[in-house]
């Protein structure tokens, strides 16, 4: 970030939640609902999740955690951040393309992730070029920006881990054969969560996720940024 303390990156970090909450999460899981209505299935249109509107895809826990995580990776400095708004209901009998269009639906929201991380990237960028981050004012809105480009970064990525219930699963589960998916896909969809927690949580610090995602989300972040 830009020449910033302890405290200031943690008001940052809890600005850019709070415009995540506003903007991220309702793209994310309209990406979905739209992506998913296009391809036959109004599930989500029936349920009022055909929207922009924040309040109709707000999950507290989710929230909290993304929250939680920003304040623990300004004080850590590290940019790993996770939460989740409420998902969107599909019904992937009425998708056309079967397994295909669950694949198309699945990959809509972190896609969405990655296309809002390269907008901010851009404005970061152009913010920079511009030497626009001369005040307190436009200095802040770059630095909420940056923690804005970040958690993007991180949900695009870890979305598109292929194990259940993250949206990766599914487009996994596309390019399988019938027959290994039926195998295979219940004890993922029973066991996945715990195996995500053990797999990329456990033990705290030395985790695979930190030691092969967070490398990865750097990768990015400064792709994007140019910092």
């Amino acid at each position: 970030m830009l020449g910033i303390t302890l405290d200031e990156k943690t008001v940052y970090a809890l600005a850019a939640v709070a415009i995540f909450l506003l903007v991220g999460f309702p793209v994310h899981e309209f990406a979905h609902a739209w992506t998913a209505n296009r391809l036959g299935d109004g599930t989500a249109r029936l349920f009022g999740r055909l929207s922009l509107n924040p309040a109709v895809h707000f999950d507290p826990l989710g929230a909290a955690i993304l929250a939680l995580s920003a304040l623990f990776g300004a004080a850590s400095g590290r940019g790993f951040f996770i939460g989740w708004a409420k998902p969107t209901p599909v019904n992937p009998v009425n998708l056309r393309g079967g397994r295909t269009g669950e694949a198309w639906v699945a990959a809509a929201g972190p896609a969405s992730n990655l296309a809002m991380a390269a907008i901010a990237g851009v404005v970061v960028r152009l913010m920079l070029a511009t030497d626009f981050v001369s005040s307190d004012l436009t200095r802040f809105v770059a630095n909420v920006t940056l923690y804005f480009v970040v958690i993007n970064v991180a949900l695009f990525i870890f979305n598109f881990i292929p194990i259940p219930p993250l949206d990766g699963s599914k487009v996994l589960f596309a390019f399988m054969d019938r027959r290994t998916e039926y195998q295979i896909r219940p004890i993922l969809e029973q066991y996945g969560f715990f195996i995500l927690i053990i797999v990329f949580f456990l033990p705290p610090g030395n985790s695979l996720g930190s030691r092969v995602l967070l490398p990865i989300i750097d990768g990015f972040y400064s792709f994007l940024v140019g910092v």
